[in-house]
């Protein structure tokens, strides 16, 4: 029996760990890898294995760096289980539609500039006149392509042609194989296989894996972490320290290091800090825009948001949330009170409100009403996704407001290396760095240039990973006994760091490659 690593590892996105024994495959998440386009994209497309031989997946939670290549698996054959509490389950329905949603207008963009690019340089003559006829022929609409002379002038001229990594059905044939469970409720998986999920506190209903596996007479346990939330965070519970008896004694924790090299601001610090920030940028009469993830970073924005007006901690200002699935997954928050933390039902169920929803805050859904905002003037805060910058409607926000002095960008996760929102973290603190003087830092995307004028701020109090004193104190604090841990889920530098210190607390650390495998005791 052992453990390989097809994903995150010595790197953060792309979760896909499994276990194989005699008789099956277990995986431990298969998410998507995430970051430069073109790289991710060729290594999201290729399964280590084929997915037939998985008999069951464990899903820690519905983050699409954890979740999003299942749909994937099932296109391939896989057709087993895929076990996860009860909000996950709820979740990756929304997330994963919307996933597959991307993966397919990518793909149909990209085969409509392959023809478009393809078309245009058939026509040597009045070329400006000729691209406005392409245009017009390739699209329905202004926002809706042609697709079916897009493939049949990709057919017909044998054009390089973009398949998506998976379509909207195959996530929906997914969905139906998804189990949700309660917490600490021990799940029969796998013949003698049994799996118990403990809360992580790191967003609704993510969850530690414990696997007991009986294998030629001896007893093997496998904990998997996922991703570990923070102490003390609104909303959601502390990352759970006790465990049953049954599940103590651990041969290997797999065990996340995003943050293995890192200290977060204290989560004391994490409102006066976001309410400073809304008075300075109210007083420049300027925009707050609040990159944000849908599930999880958003909900736990509008709880403190909303506790900081209710409080007059700080201005009340409107507040958009410009995310069609963002707005879906906060009611699937407020569908799962059973999780929350005791501070939360005291400040607001006890006292008949919804911690998601006030009178200042307006649900953005229809492209329109987007469009609309993106015009609006004078103080206001916008959180829209996606949470990195790659996609999504943050990207028209910054196309309108990122050359403003007045504006704020606000970085309130972390951002995976190669995406635009690290690029403008680094930059924007660069030169903030030099007294905002100098040559202005520039950002490229939507093929223009941009001057980054906003200003950009970030406030590492509202990740949801545990930073390197928090992941230790999970391991000091836990009842587990635990013989073997394997570094996952971090870039190179801070898993290598991370596995460091354990190695000096005592610990017996691996930092696994990508396709490494580790073995049981014997």
């Amino acid at each position: 029996m052992h453990i390989t690593f097809y994903g995150a590892a010595r790197e953060v996105t792309g979760s896909f760990h499994v276990l194989t024994r005699e008789k099956d495959r277990i995986a431990f998440d298969c998410g998507l890898f995430q970051g430069r386009r073109k790289d991710s994209q060729e290594k999201n497309r290729i399964l280590p294995f084929d997915p037939r031989m998985l008999t069951t997946l464990l899903l820690s939670h519905a983050h699409i760096d954890h979740s999003g290549r299942i749909p994937l698996l099932m296109k391939n054959g896989f057709n087993g289980r895929i076990v996860c509490t009860r909000a996950t389950a709820d979740a990756a329905g929304y997330l994963l539609l919307d996933s597959a949603h991307i993966q397919q207008s990518d793909a149909e963009y990209f085969n409509y500039k392959t023809v478009r690019s393809f078309l245009t340089e058939m026509k040597n003559q009045q070329r400006e006149k000729q691209d406005r006829k392409i245009k017009r022929l390739l699209k329905k609409s202004r926002a809706q392509l042609n697709l079916e002379v897009i493939q049949d002038t990709i057919r017909r001229y044998h054009l390089e042609y973009v398949e998506p990594l998976y379509t909207v059905e195959d996530a929906q044939q997914a969905l139906p194989h998804f189990e949700g469970y309660p917490y600490r409720h021990e799940i029969p998986v796998a013949g003698d296989a049994v799996c118990t999920l403990y809360d992580a506190g790191h967003i609704l209903g993510s969850a530690f894996c414990i696997l007991r596996i009986r294998e030629n007479g001896r007893l093997r346990t496998v904990g998997y972490t996922g991703d570990i939330g923070r102490f003390g965070k609104p909303i959601l519970k502390n990352p759970t320290l006790e465990f049953a008896e049954a599940d103590r004694d651990l041969d290997w924790l797999i065990m996340e290091s995003t943050y293995g090299d890192r200290e977060h601001n204290p989560v004391a610090d994490l409102r006066p800090d976001l309410g400073k920030i809304i008075a300075e940028t109210v007083r420049r009469g300027g925009v707050l825009l609040i990159p944000s993830f849908a599930f999880g970073r958003t909900q736990e924005l509008l709880y403190v948001i909303h506790d900081l007006f209710d409080k007059k901690e700080a201005p009340r200002i409107p507040v958009y949330l410009d995310s069609p699935l963002a707005v879906e997954l906060t009611r699937v928050y407020g569908e799962h009170p059973e999780v929350y933390d005791r501070e939360s039902h005291e400040d607001f169920l006890t006292q008949g409100k919804n911690p998601f929803s006030f009178s200042s805050l307006e649900f953005v859904v229809s492209v329109e009403d987007s469009m609309k905002l993106m015009r609006k003037k004078g103080p206001h805060i916008v959180i829209a996704g996606s949470g990195m910058c790659e996609g999504g409607r943050i990207l028209h926000h910054l196309r309108h407001k990122i050359q403003n002095p007045k504006n704020t960008i606000l970085i309130v996760g972390f951002m995976a290396a190669n995406t635009l929102g690290r690029r403008i973290l680094e930059l924007g603190e660069d030169y903030a760095q030099r007294g905002r003087k100098g040559e202005v830092p520039q950002v490229k995307f939507y093929n223009n240039t941009f001057n980054l004028k906003a200003r950009v701020l970030s406030l590492g109090g509202f990740s949801a990973h545990a930073d390197k004193n928090e992941m230790l104190r999970v391991l000091k604090n836990t009842n587990l006994r635990i013989q073997r841990i394997a570094v996952v889920h971090g870039e190179e530098e801070q898993a290598l760091a991370f596995a460091g210190k354990l190695k000096e607390e005592g610990y017996t650390v691996r930092v696994p490659c990508m396709g490494e495998t580790v073995f049981f005791a014997s």
